[in-house]
């Protein structure tokens, strides 16, 4: 497998910001992709050893680019995420005043983190998406477009100026990075971790989202996204993307993700790995009831009511 780490390019994106603060990305050849897809598919080809990519934003949540290419296509797995706190710049060419700017483009996922500050500043200017924030820039340096959204450490990449700085609709804006790679053994639980899954129903019917968060909340399980996406088989037809509290060596994880493998159609397990917003010290203990040392005792004592030893 080469040596090497593949994201969402080109240089200059805050996707490789994030990556730079891995420390085993300074022993990889990184590589810049023109999409989410590509990167992701460079994975799946074997010709990197892991993708890293954007998978939520705390503005709009899920980026469906993402979710749609993990829940799609031969699997993949999640190892590691990053979180980067995300604010913009406005990068035109040199000499460009506000007032000229007539086009403006970023990725899609930056839209919806400056749109009130577009409807102030350049109201009557047109939105173009781009592939990526530094690919705007790119664009807007041969003279497709007058401005990008990016990030202000783009700008020196692309020869272009920050008209404007610190430009966010919400403050403490963050952005959820992951590394991707091929299936293996999740890394060891620390403590503090995440699992990831896509569930699909076997049919729709009243009651039937709550069948599958019930298998999480009757074992304590607290989740910290639940995105639907079309499954494309038609109008109504939705599969459900889940990042849930917890590893999957935890008993009360495994249980729940049993328990799901038992009523839905499909689960594609898309790992478990360290969170980035807590230490291990940071945790919660669990519910009452929910712990590995109580499921423990719980399978004991039916083991031993089944022996006539209770």
């Amino acid at each position: 497998m080469p040596a090497s780490y593949a994201y969402l390019g080109p240089e200059g994106t805050f996707t490789e910001v994030a990556l730079r603060t891995l420390p085993e990305a300074a022993t990889r050849e990184l590589i810049p992709y023109v999409s989410v897809q590509s990167a992701l598919d460079a994975v799946r080809a074997g010709e990197a050893e892991a993708a890293f990519v954007p998978i939520e934003n705390s503005v709009e949540g899920g980026i469906t680019t993402t979710l749609d290419e993990l829940v799609a296509g031969a699997p993949l797995m999640i190892y590691r995420e990053v979180l980067l706190s995300i604010t913009f710049a406005l990068l035109v060419r040199p000499g460009t005043a506000l007032s000229d700017i007539k086009t403006v483009s970023a990725h899609p996922a930056a839209q919806p983190q400056v749109r009130n500050w577009l409807k102030n500043n350049l109201p009557d200017a047109h939105w173009e998406s781009a592939a990526s924030n530094a690919d705007a820039a790119r664009l807007v340096q041969e003279g497709q477009y007058d401005a990008a959204f990016a990030g202000e450490f783009a700008a020196a990449r692309y020869g272009l100026v920050a008209l404007e700085t610190g430009i966010h609709d919400a403050e403490n804006a963050q952005t959820r990075f992951v590394l991707v790679g091929r299936p293996a053994r999740p890394a060891a639980p620390t403590g503090a971790d995440k699992t990831s899954v896509v569930l699909w129903q076997r049919d729709d019917h009243p009651g039937g989202l709550r069948d599958l968060l019930g298998e999480f909340a009757t074992r304590g399980i607290n989740l910290m996204l639940l995105q639907s996406r079309p499954t494309g088989a038609g109008i109504g037809n939705y599969c459900f993307c889940i990042d849930a509290e917890g590893h999957i060596s935890d008993r009360r994880v495994a249980e729940a993700l049993m328990g799901l493998k038992r009523i839905c159609l499909q689960v594609r397990f898309l790992g478990s790995y360290p969170r980035a917003d807590l230490k291990p010290s940071e945790v919660d203990a669990p519910r009452l009831g929910t712990s590995d040392e109580e499921f423990v005792s719980a399978a004991d004592w039916v083991a031993r009511c089944q022996d006539g030893r209770f």
